[in-house]
């Protein structure tokens, strides 16, 4: 009964576990550029823990894991905005964004002008050109991005947003909701093209979490009444024990 106990637990830790993933994805379904994340699950048998009493084949234990995550890289829904700064990308490419700790990665489209004139994401960071940081004058007016991320003003181009590709998007490692980082060198983005005046939205489908939650919570639930009665039957035995043990 321990081993079942033990069982039972470990299999509410992973669903405990995945109920936090499911409520961060719903928490971040407005989200420009947000990713989906997923438990993955595995069979762990016990390499010394065996019952004594079952055959061969049976008697190692299985506990369940969750040693990864698994992040969904699909392309969100695009939502027009109207703002000459929100720039979504169409295919299979990412911005560039300069950030104290090195290069990191995104797909939120969200841009803003700071105070020194540069292109930056909503923390500030600078986003990246083929030639480095972006740059305004003051005063610039009439900003207009091309298809392949060339940005021109009324004072002629700017610069050009420099878009970059990975062969294996497993590759990335999320750094907060919307940054990805990676030791992996990336290529330049040929295929990809950019849509001014449009955002990338979350590739969260609210639907399809909110079954994940209520399954996971329906799973929870059940291994709990488990462990109850198996509880129970512990506590029924041991009484029984003792009573004949008195007598």
């Amino acid at each position: 009964m321990e081993n079942a106990l033990l069982i039972g637990l470990s299999r509410q830790m992973t669903l405990q576990h995945k109920m936090g993933v499911i409520a961060n994805n719903m928490a971040n379904v407005n989200t420009a550029g947000y990713k989906r994340d997923e438990l993955l699950f595995e069979e762990h048998l016990m390499p010394v823990a065996r019952m004594s009493d079952a055959t061969p084949q049976d008697a190692r234990l299985s506990f369940v894991l969750d040693p990864s995550m698994y992040r969904n890289f699909e392309q969100g829904g695009f939502v027009q905005t109207g703002n000459d700064l929100d720039v979504a990308i169409s295919g299979d490419a990412w911005f560039v964004v300069q950030t104290p700790k090195g290069d990191r990665y995104t797909r939120n489209g969200e841009f803003k002008i700071n105070a020194d004139g540069q292109l930056t994401m909503a923390s500030g960071d600078p986003v990246l050109g083929e030639g480095g940081p972006i740059t305004f004058a003051q005063g610039e007016t009439g900003i207009e991005i091309a298809s392949d991320g060339t940005i021109s003003t009324n004072l002629g181009q700017r610069g050009k947003l420099r878009l970059v590709h990975f062969a294996d998007n497993d590759v990335l490692k999320k750094e907060g909701a919307l940054m990805f980082s990676t030791d992996t060198a990336p290529q330049a983005a040929e295929d990809a093209t950019v849509a001014q005046g449009i955002i990338e939205n979350s590739n969260v489908q609210p639907v399809v979490e909110l079954t994940r939650m209520i399954e996971t919570v329906r799973a929870y639930t059940s291994i709990s009444q488990i462990l109850e009665r198996t509880q129970q039957l512990r506590q029924d035995a041991i009484e029984r024990l003792g009573g004949a043990n008195g007598s």
